[in-house]
């Protein structure tokens, strides 16, 4: 029992030490970086949210080692039995019958799929947003993330008073404590020449590869069409993906004050204010803006078939756009918006809003043809306290839904797998490698592959699943998926070769976490010069003209 509990022990000691520190003014930044993370820490151990004491702050196993044996390897082109070595973090080498000595952990992974730890391309930890702050930090979301089979997200960094070097000091500070491998992309609130050169900056000096523009949000995060011209613009020329929160904000705001208006204050009113077609509107007006500028576009959560559709038909036409659907439009519908009791109607309140019966089954068909490229999250969870500040008022609910971070990987599986609906190589491509390839860490992520990180996950095909707040390590008191029962399990995940979820367990601890550099010039830049000389080109101008004499 005392060996237990020594870790906790250790920490509480450094603790009162950096505390000692700090009262009498000896602590430095980094102390303090320290000091915050413990605390985290031992607050999540003390508080047994999902962690005994045994399973708290250590690595399961010491080695720097591991085999795991007679697995089905999964890549998002092939799949083959075969065994996977791994030393110090990365994977060696993918062949049958590896032979190891006595000094590697061993797995075994008969009857399972091997396959690359999911990337979520789309989170909001610690997020700062309508009067509130996400529930789930950079400590609390990633355990829960790989808890889930998640062993990398993209999160969203939000300028402070349109800065972006100010919003990726305070996004720094608060990734101190991540306990798993993370990127960031960067919102873009104004423009000026300093917020050009800072784009700069990001893409250049930061690792950051992504600009995302919001579309909605009247008066705080919104953007108008002059200035999404300009970031296109800047986008092109840095090799960073333009990303678009598509909603016609200015519609949608006329839309509240019209619910208002009629006595709709619930929770409902949030999707009867912003209907489809102001989603359709914004992805086809973004997507033609991209068009003009020949730049690519990303369309995060992509919620109905008007979305959808403007998609499909842009790259038909051979215009580089991609289209993100999130979990909880792909498997949910808005009837929960209609429930008498407001806790349940609240949580489902997000933008934008889901969608009526239908639009689920579509997107999940588009995702299946390859209309729509890969799944996120926006997991951007609101506890139901923090929620009941829109009790009179659905425009004060704090929009965004818990329980997509752990359950992504799973719903996906049941939903889209276990329907017949994609393949198991397909599986690996949505949640994976394709969002890999689109920011450019391929194949560092997203694969199984001698060289690649040795970020990990063995899913049992033929085990189950079932979803609870009860049981979710989402701070978050309430679950969007309560209930749900699946089949096809994250039994183990591995991140940076090390076992942080085996038998139900999570061992993580905060700081073991690290920041990855994306580089610009994803793929999805090729052939973007050979397009703008075409265009050029057939302009046939300037125009020699003669002067008429007089």
């Amino acid at each position: 029992m005392a060996s237990s509990s020594s870790p906790q022990r250790l920490l509480h000691l450094l603790s009162l030490i950096l505390l000692l520190l700090f009262a009498f003014g000896s602590i430095s930044e980094s102390g303090q970086a320290l000091l915050d993370s413990l605390s985290t820490f031992c607050m999540f151990c003390d508080a047994g949210i999902g962690y005994g004491e045994s399973t708290c702050g250590v690595s399961s196993s010491s080695s720097t080692k591991l085999l795991i044996k007679g697995g089905t390897v999964v890549n998002a082109h092939e799949m083959e039995v075969a065994d996977v070595y791994v030393e110090d973090g990365i994977i060696v080498a993918v062949r049958p019958n590896i032979k190891v000595g006595d000094d590697v952990t061993v797995l075994d992974a008969t009857g399972k799929f091997v396959m690359p730890g999911g990337i979520d391309p789309h989170t909001h930890l610690d997020f700062e947003f309508m009067g509130t702050e996400t529930i789930d930090d950079f400590f609390s979301g990633q355990a829960a993330a790989l808890a889930g089979g998640t062993t990398m997200h993209i999160d969203f960094v939000i300028p402070v008073n349109g800065s972006l070097l100010s919003g990726l000091e305070a996004y720094e500070k608060k990734s101190k404590k991540s306990c798993m491998d993370y990127g960031f992309h960067m919102a873009i609130t104004k423009w000026d020449e300093v917020v050009s050169k800072e784009m700069e900056i990001m893409v250049n000096e930061k690792g950051i590869n992504s600009f995302k523009f919001f579309m909605h949000y009247k008066g705080s995060l919104m953007i108008n069409d002059e200035l999404l011209l300009q970031g296109f613009k800047k986008c092109k020329s840095l090799g960073a993906l333009a990303m678009v929160h598509a909603e016609n904000g200015d519609a949608a705001y006329e839309g509240q004050r019209r619910m208002i208006e009629l006595g709709i204050t619930g929770p409902e009113g949030n999707a009867l204010s912003s209907p489809p077609v102001l989603e359709g509107e914004a992805t086809a007006r973004a997507i033609k803006l991209a068009g003009f500028i020949n730049t690519p576009l990303y369309v995060v959560h992509v919620m109905s078939i008007d979305a959808m559709e403007e998609i499909s038909k842009a790259r038909k036409s051979g215009q580089k756009v991609i289209g993100e659907p999130v979990v909880s439009g792909l498997v949910l519908n808005d009837s929960w918006l209609w429930d008498p009791d407001f806790i349940t109607a609240a949580k489902y309140v997000m933008s934008p809003p889901i969608r009526a019966a239908g639009h689920g089954k579509a997107l999940q068909a588009a995702l299946s043809m390859g209309t729509l490229q890969l799944v996120g999250t926006d997991h951007c969870p609101f506890n139901s306290t923090q929620k009941a500040l829109g009790i009179d008022d659905f425009r004060k609910i704090p929009n965004g839904v818990n329980g997509s971070i752990e359950e992504r990987m799973h719903l996906v599986w049941d939903t889209m797998v276990e329907s017949g609906q994609i393949s198991v190589t397909d599986y690996v491509r949505v949640t994976s490698t394709e969002c890999a390839r689109i920011f450019n860490i391929y194949p560092r992520k997203g694969a199984i592959r001698a060289g690649s990180d040795a970020d990990i996950i063995i899913l049992n095909p033929n085990s189950s699943f079932e979803i609870s707040a009860k049981s979710h390590h989402s701070r978050s008191d309430t679950n969007v998926f309560e209930g749900w029962r699946g089949k096809g399990k994250v039994e183990v995940t591995i991140s940076g070769g090390r076992v942080v979820w085996l038998n139900d367990e999570l061992k993580v601890f905060p700081g073991s976490g690290k920041y990855v550099e994306m580089r610009p010039f994803s793929y999805l830049f090729n052939g973007i010069d050979k397009a703008d000389a075409k265009y050029l080109s057939s302009l046939k101008a300037p125009v020699k003209r003669f002067r008429a004499t007089t």
